[in-house]
């Protein structure tokens, strides 16, 4: 009678603590990354105090005016012969979704990348500064540990070259970049936006070598938006509004650090119509115990289906529901050694590997 009323509390704890994580993702959706967000958005300029910063000329800070802090930051700069005008529109976008966004302009709109990085990199000082400006109603508002830089065409060559400069950097958003010859060994997680029909920086030169030069151990992707041009990053609309949605799923997970934009980002980039070419390199939470000193790993997680799991001996498995209810086990062998879990609901599950036990979400 002991053991059975044990297992009844620790199931119950399990379903209550899954119940819990699954409501903090389940108003996670496409329909969620809306444009605007829910929050209200406030504007900051050098007249309301914001510093002018040497690198950049004239600034604009976008903020959620009725969000909980602290906040995330992101810092836009635009292309050559371009005004901030040209992204403007990522202001508000950002803003209202709980994204502090600044959007610079260049000491001369003919600046080649390098000024734009450092222009970006100096757009992040005035946020470090803002945060401490007593007047400022960001005071004590920012994470600095949470920034991200982006930029279209030579602003998006420069946000690559910003995150090579300042690795601190958690994240890069390239709008169509240009940037010939990149030096591009850094460790921020980038999302590359390209048109098939740019002829400014076509893909073939520009986008498509940026991501084959990024490292393939930093979390990487390249979007295509078929018959696209030069400037269909230039809004979160972009390509049926997938820029802004692909673009603020990426900040998420990878910026902001909430892995329930992991499933909702590779759903929606998997087999998308509105792309002529994706590449990806990116991997979600990874979940890892060990067992008598041997480590095991478990991922993607969250996954569509297929979990992979890294050892090296024979193993046995079994996957039970949140009501402790077994619905899959067997045993793997050999090298590779996978469970299929897409004939499951879309749910929380857990999965006992030998005596570890893993807590999955399987996605639609």
């Amino acid at each position: 009678m002991v053991k059975i009323y044990a297992k009844s509390v620790i199931l119950l704890v399990l379903s209550l603590f899954s119940g819990i994580v699954f409501s903090q993702c389940e108003d996670i959706t496409l329909e969620s990354l809306t444009n605007p967000g829910i929050y209200q958005v406030g504007t900051l300029t050098q007249e309301d105090g914001l510093r002018d910063g040497p690198a950049y000329f004239s600034a604009t800070v976008y903020y959620p005016t009725n969000a909980t802090p602290p906040y995330a930051s992101i810092a836009i700069v635009p292309g050559f012969n371009s005004f901030p005008e040209s992204v403007e529109a990522w202001g508000p976008f950002y803003a209202s979704h709980g994204i502090v966004t600044i959007i610079i302009g260049t000491n001369s709109i003919f600046d080649f990348p390098e000024a734009r990085a450092l222009g970006l990199l100096d757009a992040l000082e005035t946020l470090r500064q803002e945060n401490t400006r007593t007047s400022s109603p960001l005071q004590g508002a920012i994470d600095e540990t949470k920034f991200a830089v982006s930029g279209h065409s030579m602003g998006g060559g420069g946000a690559q070259r910003a995150a090579v400069l300042d690795p601190t950097i958690k994240g890069v958003v390239a709008l169509c970049p240009w940037l010939p010859n990149p030096d591009l060994d850094h460790d921020s997680a980038v999302v590359i936006f390209s048109g098939q029909n740019d002829a400014v920086a076509p893909p073939g030169i520009h986008a498509n070598i940026h991501y084959d030069i990024t490292p393939n151990s930093t979390n990487k992707l390249l979007f295509e938006i078929e018959n696209g041009n030069h400037s269909v990053a230039n809004t979160p609309q972009g390509g049926n509004s997938s820029v802004g949605k692909i673009a603020l799923s990426w900040f998420k997970l990878y910026v902001d650090q909430n892995d329930c934009y992991c499933s909702l980002l590779t759903d929606y980039v998997q087999d998308n119509p509105l792309a002529s070419n994706i590449e990806s390199s990116f991997e979600c939470e990874l979940l890892a115990t060990q067992e008598n000193g041997i480590e095991t790993l478990l991922y993607p997680n969250p996954t569509a289906g297929i979990i992979n799991i890294s050892r090296q001996e024979n193993v046995l498995y079994k996957v039970f529901s949140t009501q402790g209810q077994l619905v899959l086990s067997g045993e793997l062998r050999g090298g590779k050694k996978q469970i299929d879990l897409s004939s499951l609901a879309a749910n929380f599950y857990y999965v006992r590997i030998n005596s570890e036990m893993f807590k999955i979400l399987k996605t639609k």
